[in-house]
């Protein structure tokens, strides 16, 4: 076969480091739209990237010829110097070293898309640790909650 062909969606999520609330709204936005740049140069599809605070949600539809850590590498190096040379905060800002992917069917992608763009209201009920042990617990991937991220409670 002459061509590749593939349908791959990824919902990636994005820890600020120690969990921190550092995304303020008034610049949050232009965060998002810096990433969605990063995905799209890198030949996915950023479909729609949202979060809240400390944390960020990215559904992407993935090149196969791409690598998620790759990716990931690139968006959290770029949107960390974006940032940090926007000068947004009064310190350096950093994402966690780990993060989260979890793969969709085509006919997820709609509650998928209105789950991201609606974290703000969600978040008004579950914490973002909650959220997170569900996603993995839903997904079923092994985890030892010691080392899911550094957490400050």
């Amino acid at each position: 076969m002459p061509n590749t062909y593939s349908q791959i969606y990824l919902q990636i999520v994005l820890v600020v480091k120690y969990r921190e609330n550092l995304l303020q709204k008034t610049w949050r936005e232009d965060v998002f739209k810096y990433i969605m740049g990063i995905i799209n140069n890198k030949g996915h599809k950023a479909i729609i990237v949202n979060g809240v605070a400390d944390h960020v949600h990215i559904l992407v539809g993935f090149a196969p010829s791409g690598s998620i850590s790759d990716l990931v590498r690139d968006i959290k190096n770029n949107s960390s110097k974006y940032i940090n040379d926007h000068n947004f905060l009064h310190r350096k800002f950093s994402w966690q070293g780990g993060y989260g992917v979890f793969s969709y069917s085509h006919s997820h992608l709609d509650m998928v898309y209105k789950y991201i763009s609606n974290q703000e209201q969600h978040h008004k009920k579950s914490s973002f640790r909650d959220e997170y042990l569900e996603f993995l617990r839903k997904f079923e991937v092994d985890f030892d909650d010691r080392y899911l991220f550094d957490w400050i409670d």
